[in-house]
């Protein structure tokens, strides 16, 4: 008769939390040993005192779901031997709700924070745009553009927006008022100006339109720059530091890819192998930062300019993401904007 394998006394240990920050109700990793059960008695996770829901649990590997209240981010792992040592899960803060972004939001010079209530095809919402401020203030700022989805700053600060329904880009003055800045772009989604200036539209049923600047009361040239697939949600852009404009395009597929297009407008497949990408951002160090699924799991998800690929922030239904002067990443989901500090620097363009 085989013997069984005696099991050990030792608690429990943490040695990496994968990925290192979440949003509340994003799915966690922790790695390192005895995190198993122990007989039929399982073993609980506490994030700041409380027990998270446990989706996984195996000696070198456990997984859970970060608890809708936490916010200090402390974890730990106890079962029948004792307790884990602590270690710390960044745990993003939310700055506003009752929203509904559709792409990144964008954030100002000063740190205040632009997301959009866009609502559905055709629907006018009573707030099209709110401001939300470092301390978690948001106001109502612009009304009246139906379905606002795209968010762009200018080189000299001035906001603008793309209506889907419409067709239209808005710029936006410092009172919140909107004034017609482009139309016919098709259902305008993604916004992204290059550092001259140029302002870049995706229309989502398979078209990317290039605005070269120009003075008020002045036609202004509109070039279609990149054609693409159409997706079935939105383009959303972002530009690098060397012009070039990085796209995605979400599809049915869970193999979509972000799409680089240069400076002539010839387009490639730069990376490949997420799941509905999304809202996209770049560092100082031109790493792109995308919400998408990576090997199906849900969140902000990390590509070098080599192309490795790993999830930085665990979240669910994120749909954008941009980089505050005061040093955080700002994350929308299609409800609410979170603010996390990854330790990270934005790209700045302008």
């Amino acid at each position: 008769m085989p013997r069984l394998a005696k099991q050990t006394s030792l608690p429990p240990t943490i040695e990496a939390v994968v990925p290192p920050a979440a949003l509340p109700g994003g799915d966690v990793e922790l790695h390192g040993s005895y995190l198993g059960p122990r007989g039929s008695v399982a073993p609980v996770v506490y994030v700041d005192g409380v027990p998270a829901h446990l989706l996984l649990s195996r000696d070198s590997r456990l997984s859970f779901k970060v608890p809708d209240d936490a916010s200090s981010g402390i974890v730990e792992v106890r079962n029948s031997e004792g307790a884990s040592n602590a270690v710390h899960l960044r745990i993003a803060r939310e700055l506003s709700d009752g929203l509904h972004p559709v792409t990144s939001p964008v954030v100002s010079r000063s740190g205040m924070t632009f997301a959009t209530i866009s609502g559905p095809r055709g629907k006018q919402t009573p707030v099209s745009i709110v401001r939300v401020s470092p301390d978690r203030v948001g106001t109502p700022f612009v009304s009246g553009i139906l379905n606002p989805t795209g968010l762009a700053f200018d080189p000299d600060g001035d906001l603008f927006v793309t209506s889907r329904a419409e067709g239209t880009v808005y710029r936006i003055d410092a009172g919140g008022e909107a004034t017609v800045y482009a139309e016919g772009m098709g259902v305008a989604t993604g916004a992204a100006f290059d550092p001259d200036g140029n302002l870049f539209v995706g229309d989502r049923s398979g078209t990317i339109f290039k605005i070269a600047p120009g003075n008020v009361g002045t036609t202004r040239q509109i070039f279609v720059y990149a054609t693409l697939e159409p997706s079935v949600a939105a383009y959303h852009l972002a530009v690098g530091a060397d012009g070039t404009l990085y796209v995605t395009a979400p599809s049915l597929s869970s193999y979509d890819c972000v799409w680089a297009i240069d400076r002539d407008g010839t387009t490639s497949a730069w990376f490949r192998g997420l799941g509905r990408p999304q809202g996209l951002a770049l560092d100082r160090d031109e790493n792109v930062y995308v919400t998408a699924s990576l090997h199906g799991r849900r969140g902000l998800v990390r590509i070098t300019p080599a192309g490795n690929a790993e999830l930085v922030v665990a979240g669910n239904n994120l749909v954008g993401v941009a980089f505050s002067p005061l040093g955080t990443a700002v994350l929308a989901t299609n409800d609410a904007v979170y603010d996390v500090n990854l330790g990270v620097e934005g790209l700045r363009l302008f």
